[in-house]
């Protein structure tokens, strides 16, 4: 894994293109399949919602969760968009892996869930606080690597692939 992994907005600022795409992506359906590990080191894959705010990329699940405890003993995850109905996959393939840390800070959390019900349309507009839901387990990642795969021109498979202090490197297939 690398020394420096990155977040969100050092992605977006390295690479905006793949991030804009990453997220169109991850922005095309609700539910995405997150791959965590096991106690035993196997593997386990979940269904989980996202959220891009503040230059991060979110993870929230419910409270004791398998999965949640899964990152809490090891925090290594990857996180594959979905691909939707049938073979269409507009935009590519997208993945994300890294290492999910727990936000433990009550005005981060407070701030997560208000930032979500003003995205819902449930903000408040007698000044009074939002309270975010709770419990819930609050994750952050750092970014190891995103992926992008899609075909072009009905050739080519391409697959992009970011890693931080590296410009995309790009691959072609025939």
């Amino acid at each position: 894994m690398p020394e420096n992994p990155s977040n969100w907005a050092a992605l977006a600022a390295a690479e905006p293109a793949l991030a804009q795409t990453v997220e169109a992506r991850f922005g095309a359906f609700t539910h995405h399949v997150l791959a965590t590990l096991r106690k035993d080191g196997s593997p386990r894959t979940t269904g989980l919602e996202v959220r891009f705010r503040g230059g991060e990329l979110w993870l929230g699940m419910m409270p004791d969760s398998l999965k949640a405890l899964d990152l809490r003993r090891d925090p290594r995850f990857s996180l594959q968009a979905n691909p939707g109905p049938g073979t269409e996959m507009g935009g590519g393939d997208v993945r994300v892996s890294g290492r999910a840390v727990e936000v433990d800070d009550p005005a981060v959390r407070a701030a997560y869930g208000v930032e979500g019900e003003q995205e819902s349309g449930k903000e408040r507009g007698d000044g009074e606080e939002v309270e975010p839901p709770e419990p819930f387990h609050l994750f952050r990642t750092e970014l190891t690597e995103v992926v992008r795969t899609y075909v072009e021109d009905d050739k080519y498979l391409v697959v992009q692939v970011w890693k931080p202090g590296a410009p995309v490197r790009t691959l072609r297939r025939t």
